[in-house]
């Protein structure tokens, strides 16, 4: 590859992870998010900053809540339990019979002062970003890596395989030609629990023939160059908060881009969306999405910057990486004059005071159709467009 700018963030290989539901951090996500949403359904105006541990026999809940209403805080953690499917003792985990703790306190009045007025809560940096890859406009590693652990999910749920247990994981490495698009998929890597009588090999013949072939499309596997390393170790029984503890915020990679684009390196979930790690991530998304689908660029990262208690966004950066059919400068003067990147305005635009978030807790924010993501419309495209004809 040649030394421009494009050839330099795009290596000749790339790869990109995602994780089941019933993966230790992504447990912990998914009970943040619960009390967060069951919290915003009461109280669309609540500050929520909620995490969790979980690990053998227990869940902590610990975090900054201010709200009038009330929730049922232990029914919450246990219904999260129940729903991802840790519902038996043999599993090492179990939604009836898991201790929860819960040390919850009220939103520091030195923070509220800034987010009362409709300012930053926090100082920080957000990235967004999107690319034609995929019909969802996201980088393909990382679509494929979802949708194995989704249908590694499916499989457990539906008992087509009924020996699976929640936790496990999946990996993609995906093959770029010389044009930067991607040209096949070099590897696999899936991870799964398992009941601990199931034949070895007879569990990898059936991943394979249920998740692999089914998810990676043919035209990605054509050449015979794929290879697949099912439970590479041979056995995978102990599993979730038993044999990891997990922790709300761990697996920011797949909740966003999969390491393909910059990350600021705040966590989603748990957290109200006056928290601008959320608000604009979600933000910046949207741009860039919109970006791509009007075509002024095959690859758009925006980032934006916070200062705490401000009200408007202290830096908008938007890199295209050489594809942009028009000069970078030019797409960030359009987004400042079209997008209200403030707190406040993305929350306006977005409709995001209402509870959606559990949903996004598992097999990533971004590049959703199947769950109500509003950072994923498109909407803005065909006046991003017309804005910038005038600038070509």
């Amino acid at each position: 590859m040649g030394d421009s700018k494009e050839d330099r963030i795009m290596p000749s290989t790339f790869t990109s992870e995602s994780v089941t539901e019933g993966h230790p951090d992504k447990l912990a996500d998914q009970v943040s998010d619960a009390i967060l949403d069951a919290i915003l359904a009461k109280d669309p105006l609540a500050r929520v900053a909620c995490e969790a541990i979980v690990t053998t026999g227990l869940v902590i809940v610990v975090g900054e809540i201010t709200t009038d209403c009330y929730v049922d805080i232990p029914r919450i953690i246990r219904q999260t339990v129940r729903d991802v499917g840790y519902t038996r003792a043999k599993y090492g985990f179990d939604a009836e019979t898991c201790g929860v703790v819960s040390s919850i306190d009220e939103q520091s009045s030195d923070i509220a002062q800034g987010v009362d007025v409709g300012g930053a809560g926090d100082s920080g940096m957000m990235f967004g970003f999107a690319c034609d890859e995929t019909p969802e406009l996201m980088p393909l590693p990382i679509t494929l890596a979802h949708r194995l652990a989704r249908k590694l999910a499916e499989m457990r749920r539906t008992k087509t395989l009924s020996y699976l247990r929640p936790d496990g994981k999946a990996q993609v490495t995906v093959r770029y030609a010389e044009d930067g698009r991607p040209d096949g998929v070099d590897n696999v890597v899936i991870s799964t629990q398992h009941h601990d009588e199931v034949d070895i090999e007879q569990l990898r013949a059936d991943i394979n023939e249920y998740v692999v072939e089914p998810v990676i499309p043919e035209e990605l596997r054509k050449d015979g160059r794929l290879r697949a390393y099912i439970n590479p170790t041979g056995r995978f029984v102990i599993g979730g908060p038993v044999a990891d503890a997990g922790l709300t915020g761990r697996k920011i990679m797949v909740d966003t881009y999969g390491g393909y684009a910059r990350h600021g390196g705040g966590c989603f979930s748990g957290k109200d969306p006056t928290k601008v790690d959320r608000a604009g991530a979600y933000g910046a998304r949207y741009v860039a999405k919109n970006v791509v689908a009007a075509g002024l660029a095959s690859k758009c990262e925006v980032q934006v910057s916070y200062a705490i208690g401000v009200v408007k966004p202290v830096a908008v950066r938007v890199d295209t990486f050489g594809t942009g059919k028009v000069p970078d400068e030019s797409i960030g003067a359009a987004v400042n004059k079209l997008f209200d990147l403030s707190p406040l305005g993305i929350i306006k635009e977005l409709n995001l005071r209402r509870p959606l978030y559990r949903q996004t807790a598992v097999y990533g924010h971004f590049g959703r159709t199947d769950i109500d993501a509003p950072w994923e419309s498109t909407r803005r495209s065909a006046e991003l467009a017309e804005e910038l004809s005038l600038r070509a």
